[in-house]
């Protein structure tokens, strides 16, 4: 008995560790657009801020997304690629948002804006780790092998979701608590040690502004390629079959390169589609503000 329960947990474990393999891209990404919802926190709410949305997480992982994505998958499979365009659109507009805003546009609803709420903050967090977080459960559970059975294909789910969470999570908590390092290094006596934790801390304002630009460009390269993949699985393979030849027209340049373009073309389509839905959005809103 001892042995069967073991061959089981180490085909749970190869099957996770083969699946979560090629989900490493859209964790990135994660680990990316997270920080920057805890930028401007009191450095006493960033890790209980972090903790909550990586709970937050953990439900749209094993309460929302498994189930959904099993039940989904063996009864109605056609439903997932249309939910994917819809949050990958989703990403689009926020990634789009986010670059007019680069550019003195604001989307208030009212002419003064309000403050954003710690709850509402880790909501919107929440919001984008559930559409991020689809795309690697569904990711996953492509790559897992049809044979493998209901119950050891729940466990390697849970074990990727659970990992993923700590892996994102974990390296977003420490990130944000880096400044908090560097301040710590500046009061010791070691001359070296404060030098190098002034740098830190001076390194650190850059350092979120490139994580913000990451995050936004991982925002629609992620939506844009979400869009991409699942209109081809629906009903238009035009944007598809651009991007297979313009990553044939490359592809002797070798893989990274391969990469790099693919991921350049699928966040300018995804720019193109989010700012269509931003106009969407603002249109409606002035229309509304009219009414009223």
């Amino acid at each position: 008995m001892s042995v069967g329960l073991l061959a089981v947990v180490d085909d749970i474990l190869s099957a996770a560790l083969k699946a979560s393999a090629k989900t490493a891209g859209v964790v990135i990404d994660d680990a990316a657009v997270t920080p920057q919802y805890v930028q401007g926190l009191e450095p006493a709410r960033e890790l209980p801020v972090v903790g909550r949305i990586a709970l937050g997480s953990l439900f749209n992982k094993f309460v929302i997304i498994i189930p959904l994505a099993l039940l989904l998958s063996a009864f109605a499979p056609w439903v997932l690629p249309w939910l994917l365009v819809i949050g990958g659109t989703y990403l689009c507009f926020e990634g789009a948002e986010k670059v007019t805003e680069w550019f003195g546009v604001h989307h208030a609803a009212h002419g003064d804006e309000q403050p954003t709420t710690e709850p509402k903050l880790v909501f919107g967090a929440i919001r984008t780790d559930l559409i991020l977080s689809t795309e690697i459960m569904l990711i996953a559970l492509a790559s897992l092998d049809t044979s493998l059975g209901f119950w050891p294909t729940v466990g390697a789910l849970a074990l990727i979701g659970a990992g993923m969470t700590a892996l994102v999570y974990g390296a977003v908590a420490l990130l944000v608590k880096v400044d908090d390092i560097g301040l710590q290094m500046m009061k010791q006596e070691s001359r070296r040690t404060r030098r190098v934790g002034a740098r830190v801390v001076a390194a650190m304002p850059t350092v979120f502004r490139v994580i913000s630009i990451v995050g936004t460009v991982a925002m629609l390269w992620v939506g844009g390629h979400l869009v991409i993949a699942n209109l081809a699985e629906t009903f238009w393979s035009g944007p598809y079959d651009l991007l297979h030849v313009v990553e044939h027209a490359v592809e002797a340049a070798g893989p990274v390169v391969t990469w790099i373009v693919d991921t350049a073309v699928s966040a300018v389509l995804g720019l193109v589609l989010g700012m269509v839905v931003v106009g969407i959005v603002l249109g409606v809103g002035r229309l509304r503000r009219r009414s009223h």
